[in-house]
């Protein structure tokens, strides 16, 4: 029998779909439609692979729940909540890059000067919802690795960095408080259980970190020192 944090994850679950689903349809817009169809927060706009891969573990993840729950664990679903809440409380970091809720009640039609705009009906003076150009069919994403994720961004897709205004490359390298703010972020990512080889593509992905080739380096120059501050020495 499901419990109460069982069904409170499943309905959080549904909704992360129903909105994911939205984000695939709206993959298909310029980034002035994009812009207007939502009352959108403030965010970068995520690539259709980081849509995909994020349908791809919410499923996998109801899956889970739904498997705990035939198996009578009523503890797994709340130590999901518990981990959710300790992320948020102690190790979250304010960053633009996530995936904002969409719902279909909030969606708006587009103005008539949007590349996909609305087309208006000059019988009725009414407007029609833009229509979404129809994709080829897709093949299964790929398994949500870090190993695929590189794989697709060298196959000529844009990275999360590259999309990050403040992640540019200075060649007198970053400051003291940068480098420092970095080694904390790796230390905390490996008590979390992140493998070494995530590390850099992660923290550089965070707001106004340094870009991904400082932080390559100042991980390699302080591996030993990351690593005690971990607890791993």
């Amino acid at each position: 029998m499901a419990t109460p944090a069982d069904q409170r994850l499943l309905e959080l679950l549904g909704k992360w779909l129903s909105s994911l689903e939205l984000h695939i349809k709206y993959s298909s817009l310029d980034d002035e439609s994009y812009s207007k169809i939502q009352p959108w927060p403030k965010h970068q706009r995520p690539s259709r692979w980081i849509i995909d891969l994020a349908r791809q573990k919410a499923l996998a993840l109801q899956s889970q729940i739904e498997e705990r729950i035939k198996m009578g664990d009523a503890k797994f679903s709340d130590s999901l909540e518990l981990m959710t809440f300790l992320a948020n409380l102690v190790g979250s970091e304010h960053i633009e890059r996530f995936i904002p809720l969409a719902e279909a009640a909030n969606e708006r039609v587009l103005p008539l000067e949007s590349h996909n705009g609305a087309v208006p009906d000059t019988t009725t003076g009414t407007r029609e919802m833009p229509k979404f150009p129809v994709e080829e069919k897709r093949e299964p994403p790929a398994a949500g690795t870090a190993h695929v994720a590189r794989t697709e961004r060298n196959a000529g897709k844009k990275t999360e960095s590259d999309m990050t205004p403040h992640a540019t490359y200075d060649r007198h390298g970053p400051s003291e408080g940068a480098r420092e703010q970095v080694i904390a972020d790796a230390a905390r990512l490996v008590q979390w259980g992140r493998k070494w080889y995530e590390l850099a593509e992660l923290i550089s992905s965070m707001a106004d970190r340094p870009h991904l080739t400082d932080v390559r380096r100042i991980l390699k120059d302080n591996k030993e020192v990351i690593e005690e501050k971990a607890g791993r020495r």
